[in-house]
């Protein structure tokens, strides 16, 4: 009977009623919409580099590794020697290991020098690799592979020239010895987007000329020599490592650490972005603050909406109370109808979520490189959906009230 009345009530009052619902339902969207990009980011952040068991490099600390060996911001404090290098690629722990070499750049693009194994080696997003656009990876000395927001950005293909400058804010570029873009990475939210690869001897055969960061004056080696010339590096920056089995990874990680040589550090991936998470995860706090208030301001706006609509109701209170009608009654018809419309709206936001989930995941990916599920919802979610539909029964208490105190003769009074 009270559910039969709630309805006819809610009916009688469709536009405005209308109008609250999709308040709550665009408020319910957008909280949960924050949340499903905040754990898809975190996802995504998480999975900025999979398959990885351990990253070398000189002794920093854990973060300031990571930032600058996967995230390219920032520099080393020092380098990895090409000895020390092959003596950790030599242990019979290691299964297989990919040098990095930083410090140039090209228009605020980071300049990476590594293998072909970077390739084939590194993935993200939970094992996958890296596929090409277009193109293919380096076969000559003075190839590059560039990152999907390389060639966007600067409106690269394949063929295009490139220049590297020294360094990464330097006006002092290698402009004797330019590159050639041989290949352009499908897009992966990774840092990998934003970074100019070349081999490992290309970095070694541009600073031919160079000394203590300097070019030497008047001297201009061929480019024919150079080719001929042995470009083993002396030095890395640091280096992607798998063990051979996951026992392993930790008594590798103290024998690096222990290493007698040069003070060297191994991180485990995993741990360390955990530790960055931890840093930059304010913005998730505050996004989800600022998605909560959206929620608040339609719940509030709801209850001002009772507020209003009791003028109008005046005659049909009066009417019920006249009929023999306890307080509690008018209580609960007001809690339930507005229960009733936070529900609908909850459901209605629920499914506005899905539907953009659905419509933008493509293009988010695409664009952004970051990757929204579409899952079923989570225990999480359906307690925001009944939180909200418990709120909107709360907030309604304070008209209701009001509104069993309304007398009968104040209901049935005619006002000109």
């Amino acid at each position: 009977m009270m559910l039969r009345l709630a309805y006819g009530s809610l009916i009688a009052r469709a536009l405005t009623v209308a109008m609250t619902i999709i308040a709550i339902a665009l408020s319910v969207a957008l909280f949960l919409g924050v949340e499903k990009v905040r754990t898809g980011a975190k996802a995504s952040f998480a999975d900025t580099i999979s398959g990885t068991d351990l990253i070398v490099g000189a002794r920093s600390g854990s973060v300031q590794l990571l930032l600058y060996s996967v995230f390219r911001i920032g520099n080393a404090t020092n380098n990895l020697t090409w000895e020390s290098y092959q003596d950790i690629a030599n242990r019979s722990e290691v299964d297989w290991i990919v040098p990095i070499s930083l410090g140039d750049s090209h228009r605020q693009f980071r300049v990476m020098g590594t293998t072909s194994a970077f390739f084939e080696r590194y993935k993200y997003r939970s094992g996958q690799s890296l596929t090409m656009k277009e193109g293919a990876a380096m076969s000559d000395l003075f190839d590059t592979v560039i990152g999907a927001d390389v060639a966007a950005t600067l409106g690269y293909e394949i063929g295009d020239p490139i220049v590297v400058a020294h360094g990464l804010a330097s006006f002092s570029n290698h402009d004797d010895q330019p590159f050639r873009v041989s290949g352009i990475l499908e897009k992966t939210g990774t840092p990998v987007d934003r970074t100019v690869i070349v081999s490992l001897q290309a970095i070694e055969a541009i600073h031919v000329d160079w000394q203590t960061g300097a070019r030497i004056q008047g001297q201009t080696t061929p480019v024919d020599v150079i080719r001929k010339m042995d470009l083993t590096p002396t030095a890395i920056t640091a280096a992607l490592v798998g063990v051979k089995g996951r026992f392993q990874i930790f008594g590798l990680q103290r024998a690096i650490n222990e290493y007698t040589e040069e003070p060297l550090l191994a991180i485990l991936p995993g741990v360390a972005l955990q530790e960055l998470w931890q840093i930059v995860g304010i913005a998730e706090t505050a996004l989800i603050g600022v998605s909560g208030m959206v929620v608040v301001t339609a719940l509030i706006g709801m209850m001002a909406t009772i507020f209003s609509s009791l003028n109008e109701r005046r005659r049909e209170m009066a009417i019920y109370r006249a009929m023999g009608a306890k307080p509690r009654v008018i209580v609960s018809l007001l809690v339930l109808e507005a229960a009733l419309m936070a529900a609908i709206g909850a459901l209605l936001g629920l499914a506005l979520l899905y539907i953009g989930l659905w419509l933008a995941q493509p293009l988010v990916d695409q664009a952004f490189g970051l990757w929204l599920p579409i899952e079923a919802p989570s225990m999480r979610e359906f307690w925001v959906l009944i939180g909200v539909i418990i709120a909107g029964a709360i907030v309604s208490m304070v008209p209701a009230i009001r509104a069993y105190r309304m007398s009968v003769a104040d209901g049935m009074m005619v006002r000109i």
